[in-house]
This record gives C-alpha cells, sequence and structure tokens, in this order.
C-alpha cells in the first residue's frame, strides 16, 4: 500500500463547513494535514472539527471570512500566518447558494454570485496565499469544480458560468506558478451522496445515466483531493478530474 503522507503540511479548506467540506478536513487530518476550517456563518460546526483534527493531534484553526471580498481574505491570511503559519494546501471549496431558474427568468445578481463565489475567490486567495507557496517552492491548490460544467443543463447556467470562469482562472494559474513546485488542479464531483442528498428512489433517474450506476460519496471525492495534494500528485498540473463514475468524460 501507498500511503497518503501530508505530515508536516498545512491545509486551507474554504466552506469547510459543508458536507463535502467537513469530510475534506476529516480526510486530509487523517492523513496527518493540519487544517485550516473556513467557515462563513457556521461557527459552531467549525470548531466541531477544530476539536476533531486536535483530537487526532493536529493542529487546527476555526477561521471566519467572506471569500468574495478581498479586504475579508486579507484578514484571513494574517490570522491563519500568524497563529499556525502559511499553508501548504489551498482548497477551494465554498461557493454561494441560490435558486436555480431558466436563464431567462434567474436573477442577474445570482450570476454575480457565482462570479464572486467561483472565480473571484480563487483570484483572492491566490493573490493572498500563493506568494508565501512561491517562497517554499511547493504548493497545491485544489479547484472544487462540478460536472455540471461539461452538461449544460437547464437551470444550470448562473452555476456553469461560475464554475467555467473559475475553470479557466486555475489553468492560467497552473501555467504560471509551475515553475516554483506548485500544482493546481481541478476536482468535478458528480450529484454526491450526503446528508441532505441521500439516496433515494428519486435519483433513479440520476443513477441509471452513470456508467457505474450509482451515485458517489464525499469520501470518494475527499480521497482525490488529498492525493492531489500530496507528493503521489507531484507530476499532475491543469487537469479538470470528474469524480462521477464515468458521467461526464472529457475530450481529447
Amino acid at each position: 500500500m501507498i500511503p497518503i503522507d501530508l505530515s508536516g503540511k498545512l491545509a486551507l479548506i474554504t466552506g469547510a463547513t459543508g458536507e463535502l467540506g467537513r469530510v475534506m478536513v476529516r480526510t486530509l487530518a487523517r492523513s496527518g494535514a493540519d487544517v485550516v476550517v473556513h467557515y462563513h456563518t457556521n461557527h459552531e460546526q467549525a470548531e466541531s472539527l477544530v476539536a476533531e483534527i486536535e483530537a487526532l493531534g493536529r493542529r487546527a484553526l476555526a477561521a471566519q471570512a467572506d471569500i468574495t471580498e478581498k479586504e475579508s481574505i486579507d484578514d484571513l491570511r494574517e490570522l491563519v500566518e500568524d497563529t499556525l503559519g502559511s499553508p501548504d494546501i489551498l482548497v477551494t471549496n465554498a461557493v454561494a447558494q441560490y435558486n436555480w431558474r431558466a436563464v431567462l427568468d434567474q436573477s442577474p445578481a445570482d450570476y454575480e454570485s457565482q462570479f464572486r463565489s467561483s472565480v473571484m475567490q480563487n483570484v483572492l486567495i491566490a493573490q493572498a496565499f500563493m506568494p508565501a507557496m512561491i517562497e517554499k517552492g511547493w504548493g497545491r491548490v485544489i479547484g472544487i469544480n462540478t460536472e455540471c460544467s461539461m452538461q449544460y443543463g437547464k437551470t444550470q447556467s448562473a452555476y456553469i458560468s461560475g464554475k467555467r470562469g473559475m475553470d479557466g482562472v486555475l489553468r492560467v494559474l497552473a501555467r504560471e506558478v509551475g515553475e516554483h513546485g506548485i500544482t493546481v488542479n481541478q476536482v468535478a464531483p458528480g450529484w454526491t451522496i450526503s446528508e441532505n442528498r441521500p439516496e433515494s428512489d428519486s435519483t433513479k433517474f440520476y443513477r441509471k445515466q452513470v456508467p457505474l450506476r450509482r451515485r458517489g460519496t464525499a469520501q470518494e471525492i475527499a480521497n482525490v483531493v488529498a492525493f492531489l495534494a500530496s507528493d503521489l500528485a507531484s507530476f499532475i498540473s491543469g487537469a479538470y478530474i470528474p469524480v462521477c463514475g464515468g458521467n461526464v468524460m472529457p475530450g481529447i
């Protein structure tokens, strides 16, 4: 067995109190990483995760920030660096929630929220934390995208536009920082089983179109994040990796 060893690394996960975020936090901590648990409003859940991480013998910090605002991200950087040091691993998982509607009915504000939480989050996080990674000569950036970016489903336009913009930023970033030993990749989950989205008869239509005939789990998504964060993935950069049972397949 080849272990995933993140000992001595510090990971920052945005949107860490969400259903997928919580599993990523636990997975990276179990792999040896110290973790900054970013949250927007759910302070109680963030502190609970910190307690879990510390019980594993890792360092942890609950840190609040609005990931769409530069001043808030700069404050986050100062807090993290003053408390735990500069992150080695950045996982941009947070995204604004909204009600999906057809293009003709979708509010312009919803498009702006997706642009700010998908595109600008990655720009601001990179600008805040990348200089320290460059100085170290090592770093991992892992953006959480979506299979929807390749599907163009009805009512998904705001979400997809934000995530495809995020894809552009991160691919360019991969070219710009690769010479410094920093990899930049994306994980694209499918419709994942979680506490609020359990398996049920109502999801049969989705499972039928997936080659593996099932939905993935949050743990399966987190496993790929941990892999990309490790030295096992040291020569992978600029990739968009669907974790969706083959439901979407990038072309060559």
